[in-house]
């Protein structure tokens, strides 16, 4: 999962929304060996992106995709970038990593969380360490560092993380999830 959200972090325009960002994570983790994904109404339902055409747009105007013939209650779709079609993990694997992008453990996010938080979460809870450079995950989710901090505070606040600080001589930022086994949180204290 890391590795296709740094992917798609070089992939896509430095401005692309965070709802075309999470849109192009699924589409990319559901293709098949040719490029082409079907996503479903249900998918953009669940994702809270359904009847959002301007994300479409978004991703086919960063020369990302082509909607291919439209299909009543889901859209087909063919990826243009040849680099995620060399994707090492298996379509079983990737098929699992969509859905785990969907729901990413530890983190538990409210049904109705906007796409900029739900991005954030799935950013920090792929990293299997809670520790990593302001600007790496700043890169991930597609903010600037002001609003990446902006962002661990709300998610803070709707209590996704238990805390968060930025180490500003070394630049990291650690976060803790809610409810961490001991073994983990102990990796974090300094």
């Amino acid at each position: 999962m890391r590795e296709m959200l740094t992917y798609l972090s070089a992939a896509l325009p430095q401005f692309s929304s965070p709802a075309a960002r999470l849109l192009a994570l699924q589409c990319a983790l559901r293709a098949d060996t040719l490029g082409h994904v079907t996503v479903t109404g249900g998918l953009l339902r669940s994702m809270r992106l359904r009847g959002r055409r301007e994300l479409w747009l978004e991703l086919a105007q960063a020369g990302w995709l082509e909607t291919a013939s439209p299909r009543p209650g889901s859209v087909a779709v063919r990826l243009l970038d040849a680099t995620v079609l060399d994707q090492a993990p298996g379509r079983g694997a990737r098929r699992r990593a969509a859905h785990w992008a969907l729901h990413p453990t530890p983190l538990v996010l409210p049904a109705a969380a906007p796409a900029v938080l739900r991005l954030s979460a799935l950013a920090l809870a792929s990293h299997p360490f809670s520790t990593e450079d302001l600007d790496a995950v700043s890169r991930l989710c597609g903010h600037s560092p002001q609003q990446t901090m902006e962002l661990l505070d709300r998610l803070v606040s709707a209590r996704t993380l238990a805390s968060w600080h930025h180490h500003h001589d070394t630049g990291e930022v650690l976060w803790q999830f809610p409810r961490q086994l001991p073994q983990c949180s102990a990796d974090r204290d300094s």
